[in-house]
């Protein structure tokens, strides 16, 4: 079931991501702020409420276009935040990593679109 991976793999994002804040508290460096929010964000929240949609809507996530959008955001959703994080320590040169996991993410909420308009009711 891709939603039940989808909100295993968000947890153990969100639990690192917040280990990561802590991290950044404890040193009083904010470099990685935005790498930080970007991988709670798109990368735990995001994909929680994803998989939390598919285990709701079953037929949703039987789709072969969740599993697709799924394993999509999923990469997307943790190269994103690596990118972001990779720049702000190494600079511009290595921006093709943030904007590929963006791209990724993009195209991924955008089936992950199709998909709730495809399956819900009302």
């Amino acid at each position: 079931m891709i939603g039940s991976l989808m909100m295993c793999v968000s947890v153990v994002v969100l639990l690192f991501g917040m280990l990561a804040g802590i991290a950044m508290g404890i040193e009083q460096n904010f470099t990685l702020a935005p790498a930080h929010a970007h991988l709670n964000l798109v990368g735990g929240v995001l994909l929680f409420l994803f998989g939390l949609y598919y285990r709701l809507v079953p037929a949703a996530g039987a789709m072969l276009l969740a599993k697709i959008q799924g394993w999509l955001h999923i990469v997307g959703g943790i190269l994103f935040p690596v990118g972001v994080a990779t720049v702000l320590l190494k600079g511009p040169s290595l921006e093709a990593a943030p904007i590929a996991g963006s791209l990724i993410v993009v195209v991924a909420m955008a089936l992950f679109t199709i998909i709730v308009f495809r399956t819900s009711r009302g």
